[in-house]
C-alpha cells in the first residue's frame, strides 16, 4: 500500500503512541498528560500506511536567540519511523513536507537535537552548537586559587524551583545564541516533571539556587547516582542544568557541585564550550573534557535568516548557497552590512564564498568559522579574501550553546 504523508488531524495519544514505537518505547499515561500541554497538533506531520501511523514529526514553536537578536524557529521534535517501515523514503518525505510548512509559516530557521548526527545533514541541517562533557573525580577538582564565595546557595523544593528558575533562565537567554524560550507548560513537562524512568538509575532531581544580596541569580539541577563499595561512599553527582546570570554565581555553583560530600565523581554532559571551569581548575586535564554535537540548525530561508541576525562589522559578501531541498535558497545572495544593519538580496555578482546550507548553519550562530569550514573542505573561497571577510562579519563574542534537549 502507498504511504501517505501529510498533516496530522488526530489526537495526541495516537501521535505519541506511534512516535514512541519508533524509539523502542511504550507510551506512559503520565507522560502523555504532560506532553499534551506542549503538543501543537496543527504543526505535526505523520506518515500513514492505510489507517496506521508509521512515522511522526512534530514541532515546538520557539523563539531562538541569534547573534544580536531573536528569531522565530521551528523546534523539530518527535521525529521517527517505525521499524517495520524503515528505508522506504518515509523520513525524507516527512522532512520535505515539514520544511515546506515551516517556510510557508515564515520561520527562517529550524532547530533540533539529533539521535544520530548523520541523519539530518541529508536534509540541510548543520551543527550549530557544541555540547561539552565533563567527568572529574571529586578529589581532583580543586580550583587553582582559593575560592571566595560571592553569594549563598540553598536547596529549593519543586514548587519553589518553579517560581525561581524561569526568571534566571530568561535573564540569560537574550545574551546567549542557542537559547530558546520556554513556556510554563514546557518547564513543567521537560524540567520539573521527574518520573523515575527519566532518571536512568539516579535520584530525583535536586535544585540548588544561588543568591546574592537576597536575589536569585543562578541555579543548578542535579541528580545523585548512589554507590557504596568496600572502601566507602563512591557516588556520582550528575549535573543536568547549570545557568547563572553572572560569572561569580556560575563559579559558586560549580564549587558547590564539586564539593558535595560522599561523591566520588561529578559528571555533566552538556555545558557551554566556553564554560570558565576549564580555566579555573588546577588540573584541567582531570576534567576529562569531551566534545560532541549539540543542537543542529537548518536555514529554511536564507534571506530572512541572514537579515535577522547582527554582524561583527560593516562589510559586504556574496554567498553562493547550494540547497537541494529548498530551491528558494539555491543561488547567490549578497549580504551588505551598513551601520550595523544587514541588507540581503539575490544577486548575479561573482561569489566570494561557496557553501551549502549545512555549512551556513554551522557558521550562523558562531559555533564555527568559515576558515574552519574551509579547512574541513566544506567551504570554498571563490573570491580573494572571501573567507576572511565572511569571518569578519559572522564572528561572535560568545560561543553559542543550547542548554537543553527538546
Amino acid at each position: 500500500m502507498e504511504i501517505e504523508i501529510g498533516p496530522y488531524d488526530g489526537d495526541a495519544r495516537a501521535f505519541f503512541e506511534a512516535g514512541e514505537v519508533a524509539f523502542g518505547e511504550r507510551l506512559r499515561d503520565d507522560d502523555l498528560a504532560l506532553w499534551e500541554a506542549t503538543f501543537e497538533p496543527d504543526r505535526a506531520v505523520v506518515a500513514r500506511d492505510g489507517s496506521r501511523i508509521v512515522g511522526t514529526a512534530g514541532i515546538f514553536s520557539f523563539e531562538l536567540t541569534v547573534p544580536g537578536g531573536v528569531l522565530p524557529a521551528a523546534g523539530v521534535t518527535a521525529v521517527g519511523v517505525q521499524p517495520t517501515h524503515r528505508r522506504r523514503g518515509i523520513l525524507r518525505g516527512m522532512m520535505r513536507a515539514q520544511l515546506d510548512a515551516i517556510h510557508d509559516r515564515g520561520e527562517p530557521i529550524a532547530i533540533l537535537w539529533a539521535s544520530e548526527g548523520q541523519i539530518y545533514q541529508r536534509f540541510g541541517y548543520g551543527l550549530s552548537t557544541v555540547a561539552t562533557r565533563i567527568s572529574v573525580a571529586r578529589d581532583r577538582s580543586a580550583f587553582r586559587s582559593p575560592h571566595h564565595a560571592a553569594g549563598t546557595i540553598r536547596l529549593a523544593d519543586v514548587d519553589e524551583a518553579k517560581r525561581l528558575l524561569p526568571p534566571i533562565h530568561d535573564a540569560v537567554r537574550p545574551h546567549r545564541p542557542g537559547f530558546f524560550n520556554r513556556t510554563p507548560a514546557y518547564w513543567d513537562s521537560e524540567v520539573f516533571y521527574d518520573p523515575e524512568h527519566r532518571r536512568h538509575g539516579a535520584s530525583a532531581a535536586w535544585y540548588a539556587v544561588h543568591e546574592a544580596g537576597g536575589e536569585p541569580d543562578g541555579f543548578a539541577r542535579y541528580r545523585i547516582r548512589d554507590r557504596w563499595d568496600d572502601a566507602g561512599p563512591n557516588s556520582t553527582l550528575v549535573v543536568t542544568d547549570l545557568v547563572a546570570v553572572n560569572p561569580a554565581a556560575h563559579l559558586d555553583l560549580w564549587r558547590f557541585l564539586l564539593d558535595v560530600d560522599l561523591m566520588g565523581r561529578i559528571e555533566a554532559w552538556n555545558v557551554a564550550p566556553d564554560d570558565p571551569l576549564i580555566l579555573t581548575v588546577a588540573e584541567p586535564r582531570r576534567l576529562g573534557v569531551a566534545l560532541g554535537d549539540g543542537m543542529w540548525l537548518r536555514v529554511v530561508d536564507v534571506s530572512s535568516a541572514l537579515a535577522g541576525r547582527r554582524y561583527r562589522a560593516d562589510g559586504s559578501l556574496v554567498l553562493e548557497v547550494a540547497d537541494e531541498l529548498c530551491p528558494w535558497n539555491d543561488g547567490r545572495w549578497a549580504l551588505r552590512v551598513e551601520d550595523g544593519i544587514p541588507f540581503v538580496e539575490p544577486t548575479t555578482d561573482a561569489p566570494d564564498v561557496a557553501c551549502d546550507t549545512t555549512d551556513l548553519a554551522a557558521a550562523y550562530l558562531g559555533a564555527f568559522t568559515f576558515a574552519a569550514l574551509a579547512d574541513a573542505a566544506r567551504v570554498s573561497e571563490l573570491g580573494p579574501g572571501g573567507v576572511t571577510r565572511a569571518d569578519a562579519l559572522f564572528r561572535t563574542d560568545r560561543a553559542p550553546w543550547c542548554p537543553r534537549v527538546f
